[in-house]
């Protein structure tokens, strides 16, 4: 069963559209993605720089996709900061 990107802690519609626009349809695509890679093509399809925020959602998003169990404060995109 493909499961919603908006259970994605910091995931609302906008994020999710972009990563509709990306290709990523549900939180099994975003196992074995690249953070960086989708920022950086989320940022080139919309022509401008995108703040880093997004980037540290991305981060996010792939450790939920790729943990089985997460750990709490690790679901807070703010954890993912540079």
């Amino acid at each position: 069963m493909k499961t919603n990107l908006l259970q994605i802690p910091g995931v609302g519609i906008a994020t999710k559209q972009s990563m509709n626009d990306l290709g990523i349809t549900c939180v099994e695509d975003l196992k074995g993605k690249n953070p960086e890679d989708l920022y950086k093509q989320e940022c080139e399809q919309k022509g401008v720089l995108i703040d880093r925020c997004q980037l540290y959602v991305y981060r996010c998003a792939v450790y939920y996709a790729e943990t089985e169990n997460p750990e709490p404060e690790k679901l807070k995109w703010w954890y993912w900061k540079d």
